[in-house]
């Protein structure tokens, strides 16, 4: 295989792979810039995951090309109202953030490996029969050497880097964005201007649900197409990395997910690669991890969480 055409590949793996974590780990930024610490990103992408499967097994003679997604949007609907589990949890009855969302994690895999046992009779489902595909973007597909390596992916991945930019553009461009980021920084401050903090925090933690859902979603019916109590195995903590390691910014984000991307994807083909064929694969699947501990260590820049996040709100009390 030649540099080029290693090259391709790997760019092409590291948009498909990045997808899902980018879109729970938008999800992610939402939650915890209104000062939800939110543990649960694995269990919303497995509860997403087994939502999308199920719809795709359900409904394929239904809605035919469609069905991958309108399951999307099943799986959307059914995270976001699994999230409202570790809302009420936290904001309403004020229960420990982490210990909620650990609680998220359990709670999603049991649930679904029991339902897919009680449906199916098995420990997992069978192979979704319309799962996504390659798609190659007209005109610019056919741009020598980076046409095959950009435009030529599932749509997905685009479709997460466009909502990666439209987080940005709600969050540091709008009124409502405003308001969500005042409650995660201040909520005293917050509802002293007549802001809700209680609902804009419900509603954060419903976008995580919604877009963590959404990833599952995305990567059950690209990459796993199937669904078992494996399925999403650390993909979720992953995107809690990247929120982490993108210093809880929509942007930032994104591209710690693209490169944990690249890093899954270097360890699969860096064989190929002169410089890399030496390198064992543990050590390129460690390096977003060590990079993302000296990223909170301080040593590649500051990346303060919002002042208030974990804590909850008690109305008047400051």
């Amino acid at each position: 295989m030649d540099i080029v055409s290693a090259f391709e590949i790997l760019v092409k793996s590291m948009l498909f792979a990045s997808a899902p974590l980018i879109l729970t780990a938008l999800g992610g930024v939402f939650s915890e810039r209104s000062g939800v610490v939110n543990i649960g990103l694995e269990g919303l992408m497995v509860i997403g995951a087994f939502a999308a499967v199920v719809f795709n097994l359900t409904f394929a003679s239904t809605f035919g090309a469609a069905t991958p997604w309108v399951a999307l949007l099943a799986a959307m609907g059914i995270g976001g109202l699994f999230s409202l589990i570790h809302a009420v949890a936290s904001i309403t009855f004020r229960a420990n953030q982490v210990v909620s969302g650990v609680a998220i994690n359990f709670l999603a895999v049991g649930l679904g490996v029991f339902l897919v046992k009680a449906w199916y009779g098995a420990g997992q489902t069978a192979k979704i029969p319309v799962p996504m595909y390659y798609t190659q973007i007209p005109i610019l597909s056919d741009i020598p050497v980076i046409g095959p390596m950009f435009f030529n992916n599932y749509l997905t991945s685009y479709l997460a880097i466009i909502v990666a930019i439209i987080a940005w553009f709600v969050l540091f461009k709008t009124p409502f964005g405003l308001r969500l980021r005042s409650v995660g920084e201040h909520p005293l401050a917050a509802d002293t201007m007549g802001i809700n903090v209680f609902k804009m925090r419900y509603i954060a933690v419903f976008i995580s649900g919604v877009l963590g859902g959404l990833g599952g979603g995305v990567y059950a019916q690209t990459i796993s197409q199937d669904f078992s109590g494996g399925t999403i195995t650390g993909q979720g903590f992953i995107a809690l990395a990247a929120v982490i390691f993108g210093k809880w910014h929509p942007l930032g984000a994104m591209g710690a997910a693209l490169f944990f991307g690249l890093a899954q994807s270097l360890a699969i083909i860096g064989g190929s690669f002169p410089l890399l064929s030496d390198v064992p694969n543990w050590a390129l699947l460690s390096a977003p991890y060590i990079l993302t501990i000296l990223a909170l260590a301080g040593f590649i820049g500051r990346a303060d969480a919002p002042k208030a996040i974990g804590t909850p709100y008690i109305k008047g009390k400051r």
